[in-house]
């Protein structure tokens, strides 16, 4: 009997440890950061220009920003390329304060292997932050979003040899564009100008797939965001395909601002890394690191209001 005792103890006991574990934040605090002599950076997978990979070398604004964090805080820089996965709330609790169940560390199979200081490229929108599920709980409770540093947009560049100009949206009903699959633009041509977009649309894997749709002749113009749309347009170094000037009437949110993410109760790290950023933005180092990739930079709403 007491050996049946003692083996449901250990039962129990097994159980508590898998819990603690299974719900305990892995993300390492500021002095375990700086004791390790690494900051470990998330940032998105063949994603350029903001994190991508070329020449075997790691590339992109989110990744030199992710070098000046580590170089200004004299430490060594590991990043941690994501996978996103079906939502932004996955990735952050992926890769920010819980870990992917199947990745985990062979020497303690109940702890995850690669959990991040910080991730890169995360709405920094008080609305999203404090997004409810449907039991009323905060959903992203374990995770603080702080320090922007860069305002996003929608943009449409366009084939001149085959579009004279893109002033107003109306011009795209006459014309193929390519979009995203599932993305806001996407969704955004069924139902603009009361679905007069809805045949225009062409869906692609990606931007870049859009966009070389629209080089090999398939498309007219692509809708995309304007960092990626920035980008492309530089990288192919051809004049023949230019940036739109339109609008996009009924689009709910046509800018929004990206920031960081850390784990909550992590101060002392986010401070840190949120005077970096404030100081690289108000210097105007943050604009031309983004010119290095023919990117047009707009400032965070935040600095709009502040000296």
């Amino acid at each position: 009997m007491w050996k049946s005792k003692r083996r449901g103890w250990r039962a129990l006991l097994l159980a508590c440890v898998c819990l603690l574990w299974g719900g305990a934040v892995q993300a390492r605090l500021y002095d375990d950061v700086v004791a390790s002599g690494t900051l470990r950076v998330a940032v998105y997978r063949d994603f350029p220009p903001y994190s991508f990979e070329r020449d075997a070398k790691a590339q992109g604004v989110d990744v030199d920003i992710a070098r000046a964090l580590a170089d200004r805080m004299k430490l060594r820089l590991e990043l941690l390329w994501m996978t996103p996965d079906e939502t932004l709330d996955d990735d952050l609790r992926n890769y920010v304060w819980k870990g992917h169940y199947l990745d985990k560390d062979e020497a303690n199979p109940l702890a995850p292997k690669h959990v991040a200081d910080v991730m890169l490229r995360v709405p920094y929108d008080r609305e999203y932050a404090y997004k409810r599920d449907s039991t009323g709980e905060i959903i992203n409770d374990q995770v603080v979003m702080l320090a922007p540093y860069q305002r996003e947009r929608w943009q449409v560049a366009f084939d001149s040899d085959k579009i004279e100009a893109v002033r107003t949206l109306a011009k795209l009903q006459y014309y193929p564009v390519g979009v995203e699959v599932d993305s806001v633009p996407a969704f955004y041509f069924t139902s603009a100008m009361n679905g007069r977009l809805r045949n225009s649309a062409r869906h692609y894997a990606s931007a870049p797939a859009a966009f070389s749709a629209m080089v090999n002749g398939e498309v007219a113009a692509i809708m995309a965001m304007r960092a990626e749309v920035d980008w492309l347009l530089f990288d192919q170094h051809d004049s023949r395909y230019r940036a739109a000037e339109n609008g996009f009437p009924t689009l709910g949110r046509q800018a929004w601002d990206i920031g960081i993410a850390i784990r909550d109760g992590n101060q002392q790290l986010g401070y840190t890394l949120e005077e970096v950023i404030d100081g690289m933005v108000r210097s105007g180092d943050m604009g031309t690191l983004y010119a290095r990739y023919g990117l047009t930079y707009e400032k965070p709403e935040f600095y709009t209001d502040t000296p």
